[in-house]
């Protein structure tokens, strides 16, 4: 009787076609993210007489560098708490809250996804800088000032809180409602229901929403760019050492302890909070929750909710308006100037980051396929190593992952700088870990039969992927498709340090001309670069719906 129970935990031989795919990614994963990181690492201790940690030092020893260190730490901590509350607020209220205009609501979360992450400080600018709508159109202030830790906070918050949303109403609403209900009949008081048994659910969901914000925050290098003024941050610290002062290793240095930190708090976020928020939700509810329907809780609610989110679209609506306008502040006439630049002599950066996103798409969609079905399908050594590096690109911060680009192939037997093909890498390899995820979540809802029937009837392990798992991935497989596209056009901290005269990009070319104070021409491109990527988002859901794949950008 012990037979079956052996052959039960004998490891099954590795397909030939597994085995290769399974080296050529982790190859792949070696070469384009742990390569470069460990270059960054090497450039940080190597002098031309060996092996130095001087440049440690010289960022320990630094009042400077640890006034900035503190700057990072503070400025990370209240945006990740503001932007937690905030989401909560938002979650809770469209979640437990008759209110009116939840969709509204939903679709303000979408909304920072398909913009750059800097269009929310340029917006704040042109309200309160020193020809501010607000500041000196209608308060008549003359030396206005947003620049520094309060503008910084504030677009930071505005820019992140979407995201803790969307994090927290999926826990909110997955929570069993026999809990609640339970509690109410037992003859406890909402509040008490709210104090007792919601928020202790929700506990570790809030902590992860904060750690995520805090490595969003950390990484965060184009608003402290744009509106950070004297209010320096390690990831601007980065660009200006490495860049600017021409110290590549003292910027290695200051990289390596920004990796440290952003890679400490998403090992945290990942392996140990993400896995205690799933502990407290029991699936699907049995039934619909009963909305609070008390108009001293409606009323307030809605008047904050509907207030912020006014803000919000208020901020993204401002960039189109100033695209026409002659000079923001001082000639409001209007124009089409800006336009005819952008869409003329400044046509070049709109070419270049389009089709170079375009490229990069089904690679990074494709790949992150692949990763996502060989790490939760098959068996084999190293899984949760391919797994952890895969999702490691999303926690380093761009501005290490560029200087690690410049080090690792600006030389034989691989060099790429100043090429297209290094961009189109950049794209694949930092903007694949939100695929991986979606695939992952969609391949754990599928029923393990359906592959084994497949197999069972004779097709391979390729066959069975492309013509039974991927269709059935349709929806995580636009998620990936669609947020690499979008980031690739988005992005700006690692591409910063590899943009040349061959190839400049969409969001250089803006916060160039935010530097020089053009904002009319920053604004023209930034609406360009929306609509683009807005009509990219429809023609990929039309071509996908030809196949029978139905999906919505929700699926984000």
């Amino acid at each position: 009787m012990a037979f079956p129970a052996v052959r039960r935990g004998r490891r099954q031989p590795v397909e030939p076609v597994v085995l290769v795919t399974v080296l050529l990614v982790a190859g792949a994963l070696w070469l384009f993210i742990v390569n470069p990181l460990f270059q960054v690492m090497k450039q940080s201790v190597m002098t031309p007489e060996g092996i130095s940690f001087q440049a440690y030092w010289d960022v320990v020893a630094s009042e400077r560098i640890l006034r900035i260190f503190g700057n990072t730490l503070v400025l990370c901590t209240t945006v990740s708490l503001i932007a937690t509350a905030i989401g909560f607020l938002f979650a809770y209220t469209v979640a437990y809250v008759q209110v009116p205009l939840k969709g509204l609501f939903r679709a303000l979360a979408i909304l920072p996804v398909v913009s750059p992450p800097f269009l929310v400080s340029l917006s704040a600018i042109l309200l309160f800088g020193r020809t501010g709508l607000i500041t000196r159109g209608l308060l008549g202030m003359e030396n206005a000032n947003i620049y520094g830790f309060g503008g910084l906070v504030l677009v930071m918050v505005l820019t992140e809180f979407p995201v803790t949303f969307l994090m927290l109403i999926g826990l909110l609403q997955n929570i069993d409602v026999s809990l609640e209900e339970a509690a109410r009949n037992s003859g406890a008081t909402r509040w008490q229901v709210f104090r007792t048994v919601t928020l202790p659910l929700l506990l570790p969901g809030l902590a992860n929403a904060f750690l995520l914000v805090f490595i969003q925050a950390l990484a965060d290098f184009s608003n402290p760019m744009v509106i950070g003024g004297n209010y320096m941050v390690l990831a601007v610290q980065i660009y200006q050492q490495a860049i600017g002062g021409y110290d590549l290793q003292g910027g290695a240095a200051v990289a390596v302890l920004l990796l440290l930190i952003t890679v400490a708090v998403f090992t945290l976020q990942r392996y140990w909070l993400a896995g205690r928020s799933y502990v407290t939700v029991t699936g699907k509810p049995a039934r619909e929750r009963t909305q609070v329907r008390d108009p001293w809780v409606v009323w307030p609610l809605f008047a904050v909710v509907s207030l912020l989110t006014l803000v919000v679209i208020a901020m993204y609506a401002l960039i189109p308006i100033n695209a026409f306008i002659k000079l923001w502040g001082i000639n409001w006439s209007f124009t089409l100037d800006n336009f005819k630049y952008v869409l003329g002599l400044g046509m070049k950066p709109i070419y270049d980051t389009t089709r170079l996103a375009l490229i990069s798409m089904p690679i990074s969609g494709l790949l992150g396929m692949v990763i996502a079905y060989l790490v939760t399908k098959k068996r084999f050594f190293g899984r949760g190593v391919m797994e952890f590096v895969a999702m490691l690109s999303l926690a380093v911060p761009g501005t290490v992952i560029g200087i690690g680009y410049i080090l690792a192939f600006n030389k034989p037997p691989l060099v790429l700088t100043a090429t297209g093909t290094i961009l189109v890498l950049a794209f694949v390899f930092r903007n694949m870990p939100v695929g991986i995820r979606s695939g992952i979540a969609a391949l754990q809802q599928i029923d393990p039969s359906m592959e084994e029937a497949s197999i069972n009837l004779g097709a391979t392990t390729q066959q069975t992927f492309v013509k039974v798992m991927l269709p059935l991935m349709g929806s995580a497989f636009f998620s990936g498709l669609l947020y690499s596209f979008v980031r690739a056009m988005t992005a700006v901290s690692q591409v910063i340090f590899l943009v040349s005269a061959k190839y400049n990009l969409l969001t250089v070319a803006i916060l160039n001309q935010v530097d020089v104070g053009r904002w009319g021409y920053a604004s023209a491109y930034s609406t360009v670069l929306i609509l683009i990527v807005l009509v990219v988002t429809v023609l990929l859901a039309l071509i996908l719906r030809l196949f029978g794949i139905r999906t919505s950008i929700s699926d984000l």
